[in-house]
């Protein structure tokens, strides 16, 4: 499990740490500095050689303490570093004051009033990119600690570095996570200087994720600062110069550190993925895809393939009889049967061995509204998406009455908004307190109203579920697929997730595991995909994950 956490939570947890006498704030501090050199020197491995410079933006919490610590090693590794510190030194907490004075023996503390970004190297023209630069910029300002928008003088002089192109400034290491950016949201709180290299400690925070997290954080990197439980592990390789006697000893912690349960990121379900040998296409279940009428059968079929390649064993496309020449010459595995109308899909239903439905894409505003109720009133267990939702625009307190706990919705951010708009408004106004309101909270809000999971689209989706569980699947970082920015590649989800469903997974897990394989199946296919490619790209996914 990779829980993300908010700031509060990891607080708790250092907190915890700290008062179980398994470790010192110092202790803390020390490796969280010994973590960003590593990281450091492992993404761009020629700034070990030394002869760099660093110029180091230091908070007065205890994000600028670990900035003292990054200091004072990479000086030790033959940088020239200089240091700029925001507020009074006279008020740094007890262990940021210890860094504080270890630096002073080195090296001299200017105030942040006095730090010019104009005056710090451009890098080389061309495209070269940061790690062609001499100069560094170490932003340890406030980490998690931000709680209100960067204004003002700060802002002003944060100004050149936020608006810069990253090919045209030097390149910035944030702390934890960048100024400006709300670590439990990720939304920028009036300003954000975006980072080449994010390295974050023990867990990664949820803003990292979240709205323009990854966009601001640049490259994530999380190490490791001994709050495992076990013994203290080293974030990088090589042993950093300047951590001798600097309470960094490796000692074992003294038992396992708490952690408060939250949200994490997605995972598949690889156990229930598997298939066992001896067993029948109806031990897979079957699922049906309702289709909306001629000329609007695309989507419907683009689900029936997702769904048919994600494991169901038989999937029947429920089309109206004006559209049933198109659809079959169109498909060949999923069978076909006529839905006029929701008598019609009522008598469809009498067949007890359909487990699973998919409602929406494709499938006309009229259509849903006379269909979802008849489909719902089953009780069987369902994915409703695209005009599933849009046809309860008006009316969404009717779908959430219709609605059971075996239910899906997997709304986009439009459609979100048209079902939940209290919730849309407070999640798309602008940040002016950190922690922001995020997807998080408007995806669990959402899935308590609706009673129901909701999955939350976007690249960073949402899963919630009506009893608090939530995680993150996000297409991000090194999952990063923009390629999914295409048509259709929504109605391929929604086959995933009903084909899931069909196959016995519970609706949290179906979502989970769909939206990840969503993005894997893009990862794998790479540019160039279209929606018909996900599906077909399902076969070298599960074969890499042996299932």
């Amino acid at each position: 499990m990779t829980e993300v956490l908010t700031a509060a939570g990891m607080r708790a947890i250092e907190r915890a740490a700290i008062d179980s006498g398994a470790v010192t704030g110092l202790e803390l501090m020390e490796r969280a500095g010994q973590g960003v050199v590593a990281a450091l020197f492992a993404q761009w491995p020629h700034l070990a050689q030394g002869g760099f410079r660093a110029v180091v933006l230091c908070g007065p919490g205890n994000n600028g303490g670990d900035g003292f610590v990054v200091a004072r090693l990479l000086r030790g590794w033959g940088w020239e570093v200089e240091l700029f510190l925001l507020g009074d030194p006279a008020a740094l907490s007890p262990d940021t004051r210890a860094n504080y004075q270890r630096w002073r023996a080195l090296g001299a503390v200017r105030p942040l009033a006095e730090f010019r970004p104009e005056t710090a190297a451009a890098q080389p023209a061309g495209g070269a990119g940061a790690a062609a630069g001499r100069t560094w910029i170490i932003d340890a300002l406030f980490g998690t600690g931000l709680s209100r928008p960067l204004e003002g003088a700060l802002a002003e002089r944060l100004s050149p570095l936020a608006a810069a192109e990253l090919g045209a400034r030097p390149g910035v290491i944030a702390v934890d996570v960048p100024s400006g950016l709300c670590a439990d949201s990720g939304q920028v709180l009036g300003l954000a200087v975006p980072a080449d290299l994010t390295v974050s400690f023990h867990r990664a925070k949820r803003g990292h994720y979240l709205a323009a997290g990854p966009r601001i954080c640049g490259a994530l990197v999380v190490a490791g600062i001994g709050l495992e439980g076990g013994a203290r592990r080293r974030s990088g390789g090589a042993r950093v110069p300047g951590d001798e006697g600097a309470g960094g000893s490796g000692e074992a912690a003294r038992g396992p550190i708490p952690e408060p349960p939250g949200v994490r990121l997605a995972a598949p379900d690889l156990a229930r993925l598997s298939k066992a040998a001896g067993h029948h296409k109806y031990a897979h279940g079957h699922a049906l895809i309702l289709s909306g009428g001629a000329g609007r059968t695309g989507a419907a079929r683009l689900a029936a393939r997702g769904a048919l390649r994600i494991g169901a064993g038989l999937v029947t496309l429920g089309v109206p009889p004006g559209a049933q020449q198109e659809v079959a010459c169109q498909i060949t595995a999923p069978m076909l049967r006529r839905v006029a109308d929701s008598a019609g899909l009522s008598r469809v239903l009498e067949d007890a061995r359909l487990n699973a439905l998919c409602l929406g894409p494709g499938l006309g505003l009229d259509r849903a509204r006379d269909l979802v109720p008849a489909a719902l009133e089953t009780g069987r267990a369902a994915v409703l998406d695209a005009d599933a939702l849009t046809g309860f625009a008006e009316e969404p307190e009717r779908l959430f009455g219709l609605l059971h706990d075996t239910c899906v919705l997997t709304p986009h951010d439009g459609e979100f908004a048209r079902l939940f708009p209290d919730l849309a408004k407070r999640l798309n106004a602008p940040a002016t307190r950190g922690p922001a309101w995020s997807r998080v909270e408007a995806a669990r809000a959402a899935a308590a109203r609706a009673g129901c999971v909701i999955l939350l689209k976007g690249p960073a989706t949402v899963i919630a579920a009506p009893d608090g569980r939530c995680v993150i699947s996000a297409a991000a970082y090194e999952r990063a697929a923009p390629w999914l920015a295409t048509a259709g590649s929504g109605d391929v989800l929604a086959g995933f997730v009903a084909g899931l469903l069909a196959r016995g997974f519970a609706p949290f897990g179906a979502a989970e595991t769909a939206g990840w394989l969503h993005v894997e199946a893009a990862r794998s296919f790479g540019p160039g995909l279209i929606a018909e490619d996900l599906p077909e790209a399902l076969p070298a996914v599960f074969r890499a994950l042996g299932v």
